[in-house]
């Protein structure tokens, strides 16, 4: 496998975490005020304190090496766990986060996109994916559904550009509690917004059925979590998937 499997890690880069560290204690002390412990992060095998991160603060959340979040890892050990090589593969990536884009960077089918961030290489609608049917062997949109007004038709296109073999990974801010998905499209203020769904631009909350709505759009889904002591090892969230979908 590439270095994006088993090979060694790059060197820490310990300025970067120094940094990282002082801003977050200087923007939310109280993460701490008790005891911090060490987590470790599959991506970039950093080992130490994580950092908070988020409106409220989230703490223990952030990879002060590689900045990844915790749906990043978990999606990160699925890959190791199946042995997936990624610096091969033509990948679409919603909602680019730079950790990927650095790990993809001499990866030529690597494509970032989105309508307005302004790290993204590429210019896309995912509800209207300007590519050919069956073109990637990868798609992944991570906290990006929760966006969309017709999220349905962005998890169909998705599909639609995802070659028979495929993998897709997906992850949006969910209550594994409810059944069904909470939305209210009259609800648009950007602060009732925060209250109802968790963000201002935020169209939804989903819940249990948002496996049932990507198995809807074609995929065949499959929630993947780790073990409760591997969710304190990792620095995962205790109530979150990556949903792996194959088509």
């Amino acid at each position: 496998m590439s270095q994006q499997g088993q090979l060694p890690h790059p060197p820490l880069d310990k300025h970067k975490i120094f940094s990282r560290l002082l801003q977050a204690w200087w923007k939310d002390r109280g993460q701490f005020s008790r005891k911090k412990i060490a987590r470790s992060c599959p991506i970039c095998g950093y080992h130490g304190t994580f950092v908070s991160v988020g409106r409220p603060s989230r703490w223990d959340t952030r990879c002060p090496n590689c900045g990844s979040r915790e749906r990043h890892r978990l999606m990160w050990l699925y890959i190791q766990d199946h042995g997936i090589d990624l610096s091969d593969k033509k990948i679409l990536h919603f909602g680019p986060e730079k950790w990927l884009m650095k790990l993809m960077k001499d990866n030529e089918g690597y494509e970032p996109a989105d309508l307005y961030a302004p790290i993204a290489k590429f210019r896309l609608d995912i509800t209207a994916i300007d590519r050919p049917d069956d073109y990637f062997d990868v798609v992944i949109a991570h906290h990006v559904f929760e966006h969309i007004d017709d999220d349905r038709k962005a998890m169909e296109e998705m599909y639609r550009v995802l070659k028979p073999g495929g993998y897709g990974f997906f992850s949006v801010p969910i209550n594994l509690s409810r059944d069904k998905t909470y939305e209210n499209p009259q609800i648009t203020d950007p602060d009732l917004r925060f209250v109802h769904f968790g963000g201002t631009d935020h169209k939804r909350f989903y819940g249990r059925d948002f496996q049932q709505k990507l198995s809807e759009a074609g995929f065949k889904v499959e929630p993947y979590r780790r073990s409760p002591d591997e969710e304190v090892k990792w620095g995962l969230l205790r109530d979150e998937c990556v949903y792996v979908a194959r088509k």
